[in-house]
């Protein structure tokens, strides 16, 4: 068997190209086929050469600071015969990149007292990177006045920048694409990072998932999306009364829009089984007999999950929580609460 194509949005230098390494380490290590890395311009082009059969490939899911990767969840969603069956994480922390011109230019301009980032940034317009990227760090474009310049990805953005111009991407790109490096770390939350899942055509993910039971893998989690064809009050709920009676741990739930078909949705959920598993089967079975659409986008080996407490320094502004004095304020039916009012609409 000769090497199995890995197809990533590149170019070289993306945190999908790093998520691609970690994933042919583990493909690697399940199968005998080498694993050959090949960048896609886009993840169209990925979800595209996959479901032509020309081999497997890696692609963003889901970001602990943006969240899913719409446009890669409306593609598996629409996709006919593509399918995740494993999933890897990459930390992503974001350096700010400019050209080796654009720094000589910010260094001969610099004022007294003036930092070398501020320099650089008082003669560059614009900053540019994946959506995601320039998402993850708006705060830094906001306070240096930059013009956000959304890219195909990271490394492209680092690739393709021209004078004038940051870039923020991964600190391998600087070396990759002979970049001044002026800043690390200048995402706004620390901490992020990015779920990608490994994609096949369905009966190579069934074949893959075989092999991880035959090596003893006994724990999978899968994401699973409906669509309710009856709609109304009480459907929604039903299905998930329909979950929960499984007895299924469900960890994520989200809705995608129907396109085009004012109020019809597709709903997400990420649940902590596997369809083969009895009880899954029944539920299958269940949302099949009761007329809806369904289809399962990925199974892969669970992994153990962090399951901290949400401290109150994490709560957005605004809002309620019932603590003992607003339970009390609540069965006492005291109404002149005036933050609970605002706060609650009542």
């Amino acid at each position: 068997m000769g090497a199995r194509r890995l197809y990533y949005l590149g170019p070289e230098g993306t945190f999908t190209h790093q998520a691609a390494i970690e994933a042919s380490r583990l493909l690697a290590a399940g199968a005998a086929a080498d694993v050959t890395l090949e960048p896609c311009a886009d993840a169209a082009s990925i979800v595209r050469a996959v479901g032509e059969g020309s081999g497997w490939g890696v692609v963003a899911w889901e970001n602990n600071v943006e969240g899913y990767v719409v446009p890669n969840l409306d593609m598996l969603i629409d996709a006919r015969d593509v399918a995740g069956f494993a999933r890897v994480g990459v930390d992503v922390t974001f350096c700010a990149f400019v050209t080796p011109t654009t720094y000589e230019r910010a260094m001969a301009a610099r004022k007294d007292g003036e930092s070398e980032l501020d320099a650089v940034c008082r003669v560059c317009t614009g900053a540019s990177a994946h959506p995601h990227g320039l998402a993850q760090c708006r705060r830094f474009t906001q306070s240096h006045r930059l013009r956000e310049m959304p890219a195909a990805s990271n490394a492209a953005a680092c690739r393709d920048l021209v004078d004038g111009r940051i870039a923020f991407g991964p600190e391998i790109c600087g070396s990759l694409y002979g970049l001044r490096l002026v800043a690390r770390g200048v995402e706004d939350f620390h901490g992020a990072r990015t779920e990608f899942l490994v994609i096949a055509r369905r009966d190579d993910v069934h074949d893959e998932l075989m092999a991880a039971r035959a090596r003893g893998v006994a724990e999978f989690e899968s994401i699973l999306t409906f669509i309710p064809l009856a709609t109304g009050p009480g459907v929604l709920a039903d299905a998930l009364d329909a979950i929960r009676d499984a007895g299924l741990n469900m960890t994520s739930f989200i809705s995608r829009p129907i396109k085009g078909h004012d109020g019809t949705y597709s709903f997400i959920a990420t649940l902590d089984a596997a369809p083969w598993e009895p009880r899954f089967h029944a539920l299958l079975v269940e949302i099949i007999e009761h007329g809806d659409w369904i289809k399962t986008l990925a199974v892969y080996p669970r992994r153990e999950r962090p399951h901290p407490p949400v401290d109150e320094w994490m709560l957005p502004q605004g809002g309620v929580r019932c603590t003992m004095e607003t339970n009390e304020t609540l069965s006492a039916s005291r109404s002149d609460d005036a933050t609970m009012r605002k706060e609650l609409l009542w």
